[in-house]
């Protein structure tokens, strides 16, 4: 190697035929009659001869044409085709650079995929944390190149604004579209599990919930008086008495209402267990109710958002209402009528089963839960007795009587 000079493949010329100018150790450069010079190596793998492009003079200078061939040299000493490494590292590359193999691309295909059956509330969270904190920092690059420091980087990000548990739940995630790539034939290996413990352990809070029984006194005529929007009051005023997840009661619809069985029955699909879910109407309740049509007018919603009828109520409508009474995150939250009615129902003597199955959560008995086919209608007439009862109650501590916490009715 070593023959040619750059003046010389400057000097040579086309001519009717294509030519080859020797360099030695089997590098040649091709002069085509069409004047363009592309630069050859030959070699001999398995028994054949082959012939590797190595790119075309000047975008590949000698000394690049040289030590392409010196590396070629060096993958046949190991025994390797540099033909065949050479359509590996061209595959990894278009691999490497194809769109859908970028960290926003298989995040957006997983959660189309996984999405569907969650309820929507769930679904905004999950979305709202990529295109807040991962997308803007590492959406565009390919996934299989990020490294657990990159991404721990993000994961700081979040942390150091005061997010921590965000933080753990975005980590959360992305171990679902690592493993997802993973599946896919987009990554090697799930970077997250390299992470773990990199976080600090997220402090234990508990939602702020008033549960004594003067203080939900207090709390039930603080709302009688709320001098804000109705249609928010009169969610506060239900809140309390059915007891169900802030969103299932912000997006309750007319039609899920059977006044004649006193029943409310949530769809599954708007369910966190994906299960339908049936509530009684109490007395109380079916007033409320009376009240509210004729102030909802044609909306399908029974807390429309004041913006437009056909949209209910926003996440923190009723949040932003009690912090205006006054009452902090620590006292008392959207969530926390559900603390009030499982604390307080417990206290009138309810089994605990029954107040969870009104609070909709899953059983925690894997073998029971295997065998259940309509949880809504669990001990349903017990949970009858006991929502009428719990209304009954708290009107006594609106009025601000003595409350004895009486053992429920038998029979």
């Amino acid at each position: 190697m070593g023959k040619l000079t750059d003046r010389m493949i400057q000097a040579s010329r086309p001519a009717p035929k294509h030519y080859k100018l020797a360099d030695g150790e089997g590098l040649t450069l091709v002069v085509r009659s069409t004047g363009s010079k592309l630069w050859q190596f030959r070699y001999r793998f398995g028994g054949k001869e082959k012939t590797l492009s190595l790119g075309e003079y000047p975008m590949v200078t000698l000394k690049e044409a040289r030590e392409k061939t010196f590396e070629a040299k060096r993958l046949l000493e190991h025994n390797k085709d540099p033909s065949t490494a050479k359509q590996e590292a061209a595959a990894q590359l278009l691999k490497i650079l194809d769109p859908r193999n970028s960290v926003e691309h298989v995040s957006r295909e997983w959660f189309t995929k996984f999405s569907t059956d969650w309820v929507e509330g769930h679904s905004i969270k999950i979305i709202r944390r990529f295109e807040c904190d991962l997308f803007p920092h590492l959406g565009k690059s390919e996934i299989n190149s990020i490294t657990p420091a990159q991404l721990l980087v993000v994961l700081r990000k979040v942390e150091a604004r005061g997010a921590l548990e965000t933080a753990h739940r975005l980590l959360q995630d992305c171990g679902r579209i690592w493993r997802y790539a993973v599946a896919t034939s987009r990554a090697d290996r799930d970077i997250t599990a390299d992470l773990r413990g990199a976080l600090p352990p997220p402090k234990e809070t508990h939602l702020g919930a008033l549960t004594k029984p003067n203080e939900v006194g207090a709390l039930l005529r603080n709302i009688e008086e709320y001098p804000g929007s109705q249609v928010v009051r009169f969610a506060l005023k239900l809140a309390p008495h059915v007891f169900v997840r802030p969103g299932n009661l912000r997006s309750a619809e007319w039609t899920e209402f059977d006044f004649e069985k006193k029943e409310w029955c949530i769809p599954a699909d708007k369910m966190k267990a994906h299960r339908e879910h049936i509530t009684h109407l109490s007395d109380q309740v079916l007033g409320i109710l009376a009240e509210l049509k004729l102030l909802s007018g044609e909306s399908k919603y029974l807390f429309p958002s004041p913006r437009s009828n056909t949209r209910p109520l926003s996440d923190v409508a009723l949040l932003a209402a009690l912090r205006r009474m006054g009452y902090t995150k620590e006292e008392m939250t959207a969530h926390g009528f559900r603390s009030i009615a499982s604390t307080n129902l417990e206290q009138l003597g309810y089994d605990v089963r029954t107040i969870e199955i009104q609070l909709a959560h899953s059983d925690t008995n894997p073998i029971r839960s295997a065998y259940k086919r309509d949880e809504s209608r669990l001990q349903l007439e017990q949970r009858r007795k006991m929502m009428q009862h719990w209304s009954n109650w708290l009107d006594e501590v609106r009025k601000g009587a003595r409350v004895i916490p009486l053992r429920q009715v038998s029979g």
